[in-house]
C-alpha cells in the first residue's frame, strides 16, 4: 500500500494525518528493532488541542473512543516520521490502549476501538492486531487516553 492510497483512505474518513508530536520528557517517538517498530505512548490532540478528562466522570464513550482515534493518527504520522513512509508498514501487531477512568467504568474496550478500527480502516487485514485495553487512574498531562504501539516493518 503506497501513501498516497492511505492518505486516500484517510481522506474518505474525514481524516487528514497531523505533524508528529515532538516527545514531551526522556524518550524517542519510535524505536526500530528486529523488524517492528515500537511507538511510544501517543496523546490525544483533537483541533490542535489535548483531550483530557476521566472516562466514566467528565469524558463520554464517545468522545473517548474519538481520543483514541486521534492516538491513532498520531501513531501513524510517528512511523511515517521514522521510517519515511506508511508503505513500509507490514502489519500492525499490537495496541496498547491506557484509559484515564473512573473506578467503576468498564468500557475500556470501546474506547480503545477508536484507534482499532482506524487501523483496519488505513490497512485492512494488515490493521488487524492484537491488543490490551487498561483502564488507569491518571495519565500524563491529564490526558483521556494515552495509545502505543507495535509494528512489523519492511526494509527500507
Amino acid at each position: 500500500m503506497t501513501d498516497s492510497e492511505i492518505e486516500s483512505r484517510l481522506a474518505e474518513l474525514g481524516l487528514v494525518l497531523p505533524v508528529a508530536a515532538a516527545p514531551v520528557a526522556a524518550y524517542i517517538p519510535v524505536v526500530v528493532a528486529g523488524g517492528l517498530a515500537h511507538v511510544s505512548g501517543q496523546l490525544p490532540f483533537l483541533d490542535g488541542k489535548l483531550v483530557t478528562g476521566r472516562l466514566g466522570e467528565d469524558v463520554s464513550v464517545e468522545q473517548g473512543n474519538a481520543a483514541a482515534q486521534a492516538c491513532g493518527l498520531m501513531i501513524l504520522a510517528q512511523l511515517k516520521a521514522a521510517l519515511g513512509s506508511l508503505s513500509r508498514v507490514e502489519r500492525v501487531v499490537k495496541l496498547g490502549g491506557f484509559v484515564n477512568a473512573a473506578g467503576d467504568f468498564t468500557d475500556q474496550p470501546k474506547v480503545i476501538n477508536g484507534a482499532s478500527e482506524l487501523m483496519v480502516a488505513v490497512f485492512g487485514d494488515a490493521g488487524k492486531h492484537a491488543r490490551s485495553a487498561v483502564g488507569v487512574p491518571c495519565l500524563p498531562l491529564g490526558a483521556a487516553v494515552e495509545v502505543d504501539a507495535i509494528v512489523a516493518v519492511k526494509s527500507a
